[in-house]
């Protein structure tokens, strides 16, 4: 859960952080982020 919570909070900051992003830049974006909680889960057992 601690995961999915880290996931949110960076495609929420992304959105309101960058609202001029086209739709590529957020699923580009949003994949970065999975590959990250994947990394996440996989190394640091959270």
């Amino acid at each position: 859960m601690k995961i999915y919570l880290i996931w949110l909070a960076g495609v929420i900051i992304w959105n309101y952080g960058v609202p001029q992003a086209t739709p590529l830049e957020d699923v580009l974006v949003a994949i970065i982020l999975s590959l990250i909680s994947m990394f996440l889960k996989k190394y640091l057992k959270i």
